[in-house]
């Protein structure tokens, strides 16, 4: 085991942020040592193949995103950097950008339909995280080919058990039986909500951690009313919460209050009967509002809440006036950290979400996906972007002691070693000449490669008391220790987690008719929560969001639904 790993990696944030008929296909490559396939025969390979490389140059085109997390150094840019040089040397892959663009206000997506409009000529790889919309025109073009059958043949063992961990992420990108795009996989569990609490403030009141509605209600009253603060006003609220957006959020959620009682907004969920039903509409819904209508009349949440997007929210809580709040594992790198700034003495940790009246408990859960990669159909090698991918995946999602990738991506860029081989990452930043540099991020993929189940339960194992035994546990087990907690319990409560089960296009009825639905839904919820209208108005609202539209919206979903069952 390497003794070098004297620094932890900085936090990962969320990433912002999806059955197809892979799990019992078998492999038409071995693979290699170096996680390259092997050549099986002539013609595997489209072009001269030896030794994890081709023998001859072979080109990759495609376009690229500059977003804010991607940085340069040593005069390089994104058509010339340790990635493309790496891509070369390693593969004899040239890795050729038509075109890069700064990601401001969905400029990616914004050239990429000036292209598929214009009848441009379309790049080999198009990768694309965000409005699946353009995903699915691009689909649409013609341009590109079944990605599921090239996956088939050339992804090695260990990508395809990856993608294998969910199958329904191939779900959007089905058409006609034929897989027209490769998902980019994601962390499991990586919004999935936990809550976290003030225990100094739990402590001074004398008061558990709540496990049931009721035992959190007293909690509540409590944070509002008994001065936990100890200044002598009541300026304190119990739950940080912000529904300008969405109740059913990332940070600063609700929606684990409507999954005490088996519900979820704002989402299509699988019923009892193996349909989809909008979550915002059904019963259980009304409910939750009933509950948070109280909570709102008692002071429990922010009179503010509906004007509070998630991050506006969270600023209660880091600044001190606020006693819980709910989200994802990763939060105890940020924000929360700033209450312990901000306020001396604070701590907080994280607990289970409570359970409703039955004993039900639910959360919204994370995609596994949240973008594809398209091939065009005319690309010369479509090969070459396995032999690349299937060696990240070999190498870079779970590094194994004396690989390539044992400390990152490439030295002097995303780590260094001082001069006590210790090991420099983000954290020690102004210890790297020229800065730490994440050069992940250029990766045709965005983020190299990942293995959806690894990360989280690698965390939840060593908060078991599980020793490392390998270089990835080693490296997670120097992960913050309140986020090695966190994690633990996002597992121990997987069983409530509640997927969003529709990953198509929007509708026919979603386009012309979504946006008023919208609407409608915000504003009969804020008002009932507000108290400004009965609770008994949600039935009427249920009626009229089915008969403006909601009914017509049901049916498209479910026919989606059933084309790619």
């Amino acid at each position: 085991m390497s003794n070098k790993f004297k620094k932890p990696f900085a936090v990962l944030m969320a990433s912002t942020m999806l059955a197809g008929a892979l799990a019992a296909c078998g492999s038409n490559a071995n693979t290699s040592e170096s996680g390259v396939g092997a050549a099986e025969g002539d013609g595997f390979y489209s072009a001269p193949f030896e030794d994890g490389k081709y023998t001859e140059p072979v080109t990759i085109s495609t376009v690229f995103p500059i977003t804010s997390s991607i940085k340069f150094k040593n005069g390089e840019n994104i058509e010339d950097n340790v990635h493309t040089r790496w891509a070369k040397e390693r593969f004899n892959i040239d890795i050729k950008y038509l075109w890069t663009v700064s990601d401001q206000n969905n400029a990616y997506e914004t050239k990429l339909r000036l292209m598929l409009t214009s009848g441009q000529k379309m790049p080999d790889i198009i990768a694309f995280r965000g409005a699946r919309s353009l995903t699915m025109d691009l689909i649409e073009s013609g341009q590109f080919v079944d990605a599921g059958e090239l996956f088939d043949k050339y992804a090695s063992e260990t990508y395809k058990a990856a993608m294998a961990e969910d199958p329904s992420v191939w779900n959007p990108y089905i058409r006609d039986g034929k897989r027209m795009a490769i998902p980019i996989l994601e962390n499991a569990y990586n919004n999935d909500p936990v809550m976290y609490i003030r225990e100094d403030w739990l402590k001074k009141l004398n008061l558990k951690a709540p496990t049931t509605l009721d035992e959190l209600e007293t909690v509540m009253d409590a944070f509002v009313n008994q001065d936990p603060d100890g200044n002598g006003q009541k300026d304190t609220v119990a739950l940080s919460i912000g529904f300008k957006n969405n109740l059913n959020t990332w940070m600063s959620d609700a929606g684990w209050i409507f999954g005490m009682f088996g519900g979820m907004p704002n989402q299509w969920n699988l019923t009892d009967e193996g349909t989809l039903a909008y979550g915002t509409i059904q019963p259980e819904i009304k409910e939750g509002l009933a509950v948070l209508k109280d909570w709102m009349a008692k002071g429990y949440i922010d009179k503010e809440a509906g004007l509070h997007d998630e991050s506006k929210a969270a600023e209660a809580f880091t600044a001190g006036k606020s006693g819980i709040i709910v989200g994802p594992y990763w939060m105890t790198g940020w924000p929360l950290p700033d209450v312990k700034q901000n306020v001396p003495g604070a701590e907080y940790k994280a607990y289970p979400l409570p359970a409703g009246p039955d004993g039900k408990v639910g959360r919204h859960g994370t995609p596994t996906s949240t973008g594809a990669i398209l091939i065009n159909k005319d690309m010369k090698n479509k090969d070459a972007f396995f032999v690349y991918q299937n060696y990240l995946y070999e190498n870079w999602a779970k590094p194994s002691e004396g690989s390539e990738f044992e400390y990152g991506f490439a030295e002097g860029y995303d780590y260094a070693f001082g001069p006590n081989g210790e090991i420099y990452r983000e954290q020690d930043t102004d210890k790297i000449p020229g800065g730490w540099v994440d050069t992940i991020r250029y990766t045709l993929g965005f983020d190299g490669a990942i293995i959806p189940s690894l990360r989280l339960n690698t965390l939840a194992d060593l908060a078991n008391g599980k020793q490392p035994e390998s270089l990835f546990e080693e490296t997670m087990a120097q992960s913050i220790p309140e986020q090695i907690v966190a994690a633990k319990i996002v597992i121990d409560q997987k069983d409530a987690t509640m997927m969003n089960m529709f990953a198509g296009a929007s509708t026919k009825t979603m386009l012309s008719k979504g946006d008023m639905l919208d609407k409608l839904e915000k504003e009969v919820v804020n008002k009932i929560i507000y108290g400004s209208t009965p609770l008994d108005d949600f039935d009427a609202f249920v009626e009229r969001y089915l008969s403006s539209g909601g009914a017509d919206i049901t049916k498209e979903v479910n026919e989606w639904y059933d084309s790619v069952k």
